[in-house]
């Protein structure tokens, strides 16, 4: 099966080794994806909801950069540094999900690469569609 690296064109990825996604034959893995914006700042510090509602985005930019979409996705992972702040990053992510309905996990973690990031999504996507 044909392995396709996606990037993001990041300057971490070369450096730690990793792919923002990659895909394999019709299955799709992407990398812990966190609210950085466009112009490779945080969106929303102090916001999870904000930071949630980006990197959903950015999520959903490395699935179609792979040939898939939101409604393919069968797994979420959310790494998340405050258990507390949990119903705002839910609310941000079932505003996406709310009808696709992946599995889902959401666990806190003691911090992440940067201490302002409250929260980093990985997904799983399975092509069922062409």
């Amino acid at each position: 099966m044909k392995r396709e690296n996606i990037s993001s064109g990041s300057t971490w990825e070369p450096i730690i080794g990793y792919s923002r996604a990659v895909k394999v034959g019709n299955q799709v893995f992407v990398s812990g994806t966190t609210g950085t914006g466009p112009d490779g700042q945080l969106v929303g510090p102090n916001d999870p909801e904000a930071q949630t509602t980006q990197a959903l985005l950015n999520l959903e930019n490395a699935l179609q950069r792979a040939g898939a979409g939101l409604k393919d996705v069968v797994r979420t992972r959310l790494f998340v540094t405050q258990i507390d702040q949990w119903e705002k990053i839910a609310r941000a992510h079932g505003k996406v999900f709310g009808s696709i309905r992946p599995a889902t996990t959401l666990v806190e973690v003691k911090r992440l690469i940067d201490p302002a990031m409250l929260v980093e999504i990985e997904a799983d996507a399975l092509i069922t569609e062409s």
